[in-house]
């Protein structure tokens, strides 16, 4: 019922910006904390990104300075502004949303995003 739709996505060069974007779809009643996480081949899931419906935020170190979480509460949508890419951030980056959903009754979700790849190369 309620999904997570990303995009931007995609190739580019080292130093380059690249802009992500994930917007929730479904019968929504709040987005509490909504988030960027990554997963290169081989390795373990990591966080890139937080932020609260408040507006607080939180980076993991390997991205601080270079890339900006942001949200757009009316719309539901998150972004990650990824600037000064180094081939290190080659990843598929996930979106994660903690929801507040409305159905039959109200309730609590976890709702994560199918992926996009970005890929950071010459």
């Amino acid at each position: 019922q309620v999904q997570l739709v990303e995009s931007g996505g995609g190739l580019v060069q080292p130093g380059g910006s690249l802009r992500l974007s994930c917007a929730a779809s479904g019968s929504i009643v709040r987005i509490n904390t909504m988030g960027w996480y990554r997963q290169a081949p081989g390795k373990q899931r990591e966080l890139v990104a937080t932020i609260t419906s408040g507006g607080s935020t939180n980076y993991a170190d390997s991205v601080k300075d270079r890339f900006t979480i942001s949200r757009d509460n009316a719309k539901n949508t998150v972004f990650l502004q990824m600037n000064s890419l180094k081939p290190e951030d080659t990843a598929v980056y996930y979106c994660h949303a903690g929801l507040i959903a409305a159905g039959t009754t109200v309730r609590y979700l976890e709702v994560w995003g199918q992926g996009t790849l970005v890929t950071v190369s010459s």
